[in-house]
């Protein structure tokens, strides 16, 4: 029989050791195999009891710890219960450098009685206890203000089959499924069925039956949902519910600088789906900027990522031919359009940080000072109700669906916080650019007007990442408050245009001292074209041809990002 030892020994104290429980069990599969196991606010300890001296004990940091369930076993003559904890720690990949997060399950068999239902209650009291522990350990960056889902979080999951190369709905079965059920989050799965499916749904659907919505696709999805939530009567609260990002397109810019802004070792492919979901589970929650983008047809759209026009637009679309093949479509288009390099005419002015009045983090401005920043608090909560601007509904080139998998309770946990001020336009109901002039009107004399008029690229980027291999802005987060703004001028060699390129797969290209290549941080942009031809994207979607102007707006949206 197991040692119900819940308080720990005198002995234990006198050596300093202070546990929240302590207990002896017995292995899943032998039960002549025994463990003394304890578990403290930050770790779970494992040591297998033994005659030999020096017996191996293994710590489990609990903020690796995704969740733990209690259960009987398959058999009823079986008198024990059990409890798996869920752990996903950094260990070393098994055929390459470097180190990623990897599954590892701890599984334990409680037979303290023989009455079953006294040793499931003592299995439920572990399973609950590792539980709240870890819920209190999810993995915090310093200097950052994060708010947390409560739980049992309810989350609507929205994905695009057709994303990357039509693998989305198999790597979420495949891996995000089972994590989802080790941390016990209730979801509903959709399917997306066309373009603008998601944003059709969620800007008809009563949001306060969420706590999070969740995208499982690549970037374009997102945009859609996010320019949906904009478009609601409530906009104002709608785009307050957490946005989670799971990797599932060709792409994933977004997903890979989530990634990088948890500070963990870079990832690619399922190993960043991995890293991904399991931030999902923890359920942390920052702020996120948004970029309002003014078009010539008056038509306006919200972007989370990028704003580009020339080669980078080029290689993004042209691509699309190769997504079979997955994220190595961006180095295909790269060097067929290297090959036929263009020189594209423009007209380009921006607003410098310096220059430009502080926007407060979470609201936007009218033409009066702005009000006192504010800041969302630890376990506060987003409630769900939002406005719709006046722009015609834009295409996506990304599906989407609704195949309903309902997984849900009744009760409406959303995470709420103290709302920021929003102002708005009283006649349009949308957000106020006080930043931004009339598209047909000068710019005003505190912008910088570039004095080239012939450019290779124009790329306004607001994550750290343009895809998972391109590490565009190495100092960015996801609310700063900046638009990082590169060009790249006409005179630049095909060469020169490629190392740069490689060089952004690690950061290093701001350190090139390419000539041709600027960087500068700023809060507004205009771009008009001049070249007939071409391409403009926002967030990897092809917009209307012609000028364009764009403002920040700080920490507006909130994102799971752990």
């Amino acid at each position: 029989m197991e040692k119900d030892a819940s308080d720990p020994d005198p002995s234990r104290q006198r050596n300093g050791f202070v546990g929240v429980l302590y207990g002896e069990f017995t292995d899943m599969l032998n039960d002549r195999v025994r463990y003394s196991v304890s578990l403290t606010e930050s770790a779970l300890t494992i040591q297998r009891i033994s005659s030999s001296p020096g017996r191996t004990k293994v710590v489990f940091n609990l903020t690796d710890c995704v969740g733990c369930r209690a259960y009987r076993g398959p058999d009823s003559a079986d008198v024990g219960a059990y409890f798996t904890a869920y752990f996903y720690p950094f260990k070393r990949r098994w055929m390459s450098a470097g180190v990623t997060r990897q599954r590892v399950e701890q599984c334990f068999r409680v037979a303290l009685v023989q009455d079953p239902l006294a040793n499931l209650q003592e299995a439920e009291r572990w399973a609950h206890a590792i539980r709240d522990a870890s819920a209190r350990q999810a993995p915090r960056r310093d200097g950052v203000a994060y708010m947390e889902v409560r739980r049992p979080c309810r989350i609507m999951i929205l994905v695009n089959p057709q994303s990357g190369r039509g693998q989305a709905l198999q790597l979420f079965t495949g891996h995000i499924q089972g994590m989802l059920t080790e941390a016990s989050v209730p979801y509903t799965l959709v399917i997306t069925e066309h373009q603008n499916h998601a944003r059709e749904l969620v800007r008809k659907a009563d949001l306060s039956q969420w706590d999070a919505l969740v995208i499982m696709s690549g970037d374009g999805l997102l945009f859609e949902v996010i320019n949906g939530l904009m478009e609601r009567e409530d906009w104002q609260e709608a785009i307050q519910i957490p946005l989670g990002i799971l990797p599932g397109g060709s792409g994933n810019a977004l997903a890979a600088s989530v990634h990088h802004y948890s500070q963990s070792p870079p990832a690619w492919n399922e190993e960043l789906l991995l890293s991904c979901g399991f931030m999902l589970c923890k359920g942390l929650v920052g702020p996120m900027d948004l970029v309002s983008v003014h078009l010539a047809s008056k038509q306006r759209l919200f972007s989370f990522l990028s704003l580009a026009w020339g080669f980078v637009a080029d290689v993004d679309i042209e691509s699309e031919k190769y997504r079979h093949v997955g994220a190595i479509r961006f180095l295909m288009g790269t060097l067929v359009r290297l090959a036929s390099l263009r020189v594209y005419q423009g007209r380009l002015a921006y607003l410098p940080v310096k220059e430009a009045p502080k926007l407060s983090k979470g609201s936007f401005t009218t033409n009066h000072p702005p009000s006192t920043p504010q800041h969302p608090s630890l376990c506060s909560s987003l409630p769900c109700q939002f406005i719709p601007n006046t722009s015609p509904n834009q295409s996506s080139r990304h599906g989407t669906n609704s195949n309903h998998n309902t997984r849900t309770n009744s009760s409406n946990n959303a995470i709420t916080t103290k709302r920021p001020q929003i102002e708005s336009d009283t006649k349009t109901r949308a957000p106020v650019d006080s930043l931004l002039p009339d598209l047909d009107q000068p710019v005003p004399e505190t912008w910088t007007v570039v004095k080239e008029e012939d450019f290779v690229l124009v790329l306004a980027i607001y994550q750290s990442h343009l895809a998972e291999d391109l590490w565009t802005v190495p100092g960015a987060m996801a609310d700063d408050g900046l638009i990082h703004l590169f060009y790249v001028t006409a005179g630049i060699s095909r060469p020169a245009l490629l190392r740069l390129f490689l060089a952004m797969e690690k950061g290093a290209h701001l350190a090139c001292s390419c000539p041709h290549l600027v960087y500068e941080k700023v809060t507004a942009l205009r771009l008009e074209p001049i070249t007939p031809q071409g391409m403009i994207t926002v967030d990897g979607e092809v917009v209307e041809y012609g000028p364009v102007q764009a403002q920040i707006h700080p920490g507006i949206a909130r994102l799971m990002c752990g």
